[in-house]
């Protein structure tokens, strides 16, 4: 076949297929020196929001194929996270070869190459090489939500092949891609010296197996990729926005968040539970979280989703009306606390019941995003744990997160009046706020009845932070900070670093912090768990400490295993670590309340793990799961109604097999949890969002 004809035939096929048609915008350029340029693009890049980046893309005639390449990058507080991809694939999207090397998070790298060639799949992610077996049916190649355009990409291939249910994906899993109908979408864009809006009809998609959860992307009628509204490795809120749609953000996140109302009311759909106005739970030994002694085949009745008798069987009364459960073997303990949570997509909610966690504290969503899902769940249409919120507000420089920004005194008090309004229970902190915001938040806070939780900020140290009003910190490593012996000002990160792990607990620094944070009654969430994942090394395999890796959904378990070898870095920050620990029990012994909770990490499993921790650093068993109960809601101002088994308290339960009292890591062997009136398997939790039980 002579070059002409097959470049004939390449135009024919492209003209052919709508799914790679070239925007008018694009074509005009077709008469230039890049006439072989099929298309391009740009992407703003967004975290929580706020632009962080862009993704520039384009796709190239070579021969018979078409050549793409992509440059993703953003920098997220203060570091940059750069990526780049090349995939080559027939006229008809088939593909022929996908490299991608950098990074999709702060803490997230990958570096795989895939080939096709002569019916077989040569795989190589870093070191490791493969053959993998090429699929029978339709496929694409593809590594998570990043970059956009492969995903613009896949689903282009995926309508023109058939539109199948599910589509295999290289190296690995399948994803669906589901129409949800067409949206109109009001884009504002400057016309000259003025804004000019117009309206614009829309296909939406939803696509899940790529990450955990679903992601929502909107496609123009060339199927151009618009928008897509997804989550990061990091699990924090992402959006991608095509160049010209900027001013339609708001509008996107919100309508993603409706299709995320939607998996919630879906996800609830396929879990039965046990729904009685009256439940009575018998034969089980109860840790009811006060710290009173263990009792032995005791009853807890539950009206209405209230604790109205308790205590051993032979003394309460079963009502006849009243669906009763077997304990027998099994202990029975208040529902848990996690106080640390980002519940930024809706399968947070079966997996956080599955662990037994029945209240969370979020501290720091979207907020339009959080304040939806905690309503739907608080109202029956969603499946979860009661949702209490931190808002969080930031201020402008290097380690900004979010859009709700408080650079001035108007701005403090605006934002702190606008959370209250809104029903959430604290204020957030984050890492750039200013000191005379920080009071002015707290001031307005303390006013309203809410209390302040979270970093301490750049510039700011915690003796400052507490005293402008901060009630609470998130991460013990603010409290190493002042604890450290005191350092040059041109000190390298490493020896600040090394700094951490020789923190000696009985220094004049130790004991000054210890003091202050007990006389000024300061709650510490610590999330040890997550300092701790931070150690895992190929020598330290995350499994080897959290179990739990091991039973997540697909689409996470590459991510949360993917580590490196030790080196002098991981070294110490073995050390940091271990001297982190033995912090958080030098907090518990000085009487400074310490509170459970994880920032995220393994979905579901650390919390357990922060709990055994806790042991580990000195803690009893009582006391540790106490600091997942009662001080918890201590800490919220709720102990009156939640946070131990008692008469006229919420009936939030879990059944675990075993005693955590005798071993710790019991606590993991939840098999019932109760709230709202509804008894559950977690078995069926785990499972209803991929896990497994």
């Amino acid at each position: 076949m002579s070059k002409q004809i097959r470049i004939f035939l390449l135009v024919a096929v492209l003209a052919c297929v709508v799914s790679i048609a070239v925007p008018p915008a694009l074509s005009a350029q077709q008469s230039s020196a890049t006439s072989d340029i099929v298309e391009q693009g740009k992407f703003t890049l967004h975290k929580f929001e706020q632009p962080i980046g862009e993704e520039t893309y384009e796709i190239r005639r070579d021969g018979d194929s078409l050549a793409v390449k992509i440059d993703f990058k953003f920098t997220d507080r203060g570091q940059a996270v750069p990526l780049s991809t090349t995939f080559r694939s027939a006229p008809n999207l088939t593909p022929q070869a996908f490299e991608i090397r950098g990074q999709t998070a702060r803490p997230v790298s990958i570096d795989e190459t895939l080939t096709i060639d002569g019916g077989k799949v040569h795989f190589r992610t870093r070191d490791k090489q493969s053959d993998l077996a090429l699929p029978s049916e339709p496929f694409f190649t593809i590594a998570g939500y990043a970059p956009a355009t492969m995903q613009m990409l896949m689903v282009r291939y995926w309508a023109t092949h058939g539109s199948p249910a599910q589509l295999s994906t290289l190296p690995s899993g399948t994803v669906r891609v589901e129409p949800r109908g067409q949206d109109t979408i009001r884009v504002t864009a400057k016309d000259g010296t003025k804004n000019k809006a117009k309206d614009e009809k829309l296909d939406r998609y939803t696509i899940e197996g790529l990450i955990w959860g679903r992601e929502t992307l909107w496609f123009d009628a060339n199927r151009n990729l618009v928008a897509a509204v997804s989550t990061d490795a990091e699990f924090d809120h992402f959006e991608a926005i095509r160049e010209g749609y900027e001013s339609a953000l708001g509008d996107f996140v919100g309508r993603a968040g409706a299709d995320n109302m939607q998996a919630l009311a879906d996800i609830s759909k396929t879990i039965s539970g046990s729904r009685a106005s009256t439940i009575a739970i018998v034969g089980g030994t109860l840790i009811d979280g006060t710290g009173a002694a263990p009792v032995p085949d005791a009853a807890v009745v539950i009206r209405n989703g209230r604790i109205v008798a308790v205590g051993s069987r032979s003394k309460v009364k079963i009502p006849k009306d009243a669906n009763v459960v077997d304990a027998k073997g099994k202990t029975i303990l208040p529902g848990l606390w996690d106080m640390h949570a980002h519940f930024e997509q809706v399968e947070w909610g079966p997996i956080y019941l599955a662990a037994g966690v029945t209240t969370v504290r979020d501290c720091g969503n979207e907020f339009e995003f959080i304040t939806a899902v905690r309503d739907a769940i608080s109202h029956g249409r969603g499946l979860g744990p009661r949702l209490l919120l931190a808002g969080i507000v930031d201020g402008t420089g290097t380690y900004t997160l979010g859009v709700e920004r408080v650079d001035t005194p108007e701005q403090a008090r605006m934002w702190t009046d606008r959370y209250h309004a809104a029903g959430f229970q604290q204020m957030k902190i984050y890492s750039s706020v200013k000191l005379e915001e920080l009071k002015i938040v707290a001031d307005e806070a303390h006013r309203l009845g809410m209390t302040v939780t979270g970093h301490i900020p750049e510039g700011l140290n915690a003796y400052q932070a507490i005293e402008a009003g901060q009630d609470q910190i998130n991460h013990v490593g603010y409290i190493a900070d002042i604890m450290k012996a005191p350092l040059p000002e041109n000190a390298s990160r490493l020896d600040r670093l090394k700094a951490g792990a020789n923190i000696d607990l009985e220094s004049p620094e130790a004991r000054k912090a210890l003091a202050f944070l007990k006389d000024h009654h300061t709650v510490v969430d610590p999330t040890i768990a997550l300092s701790e994942f931070f150690t895992a090394t190929t020598a330290k395999p995350p499994a080897s400490f959290e179990p739990g890796v091991n039973k997540v959904a697909p689409e996470l378990a590459e991510q949360l295993t993917d580590v490196g070898p030790p080196n002098e870095r991981s070294e110490i920050g073995e050390k940091v670590f271990e001297k982190e620990l033995s912090i958080v029990g030098a907090l518990h012994r000085a009487g400074i309340p310490v509170v459970a909770g994880t920032d995220q990490t393994v979905p579901g499993h650390s919390l357990h793990r922060e709990i055994e921790l806790y042991v580990q650093s000195g803690f009893t068993p009582m006391e540790a799961i106490q600091a997942a109960t009662i001080v918890s809601a201590r800490a919220m101002g709720l102990e009156k109604e939640s946070g131990t088994v008692e008469k006229g308290k919420r009936g939030d339960l879990i059944l675990v097999n075993g005693n955590p009292l005798e071993d710790i890591h019991q606590i993991r062997n939840v098999e019932y949890v109760i709230t709202n009136g509804t008894m559950f398997h977690t078995a069926e939790l785990w499972q209803s969002v991929g896990f497994k039980p």
